[in-house]
């Protein structure tokens, strides 16, 4: 499903249809974020950077990631 698609069944009056569209794209998210982080570490960037760039405190970006990307 595409994330337009999963956006629009997000809004879908049916409960059922609505929450499934939410943890999928919860799950892209993820992904996503961990994708950006990796490639902000990669390219230098700062815990306290990478903390600010998604609007938390370093110690939680570090926590979420480091072990993952082995930093």
């Amino acid at each position: 499903m595409s994330v337009t698609e999963l956006a629009e069944a997000a809004a879908d009056r049916d409960p059922g249809t609505g929450l499934a569209a939410v943890a999928a794209l919860r799950v892209l998210l993820e992904e996503l974020e961990a994708m950006h982080v990796s490639n902000a570490r990669a390219q230098g960037w700062s815990w306290e950077q990478v903390a600010d760039a998604l609007g938390v405190k370093r110690q939680s970006a570090h926590r979420k990631h480091a072990r993952r990307i082995g930093r």
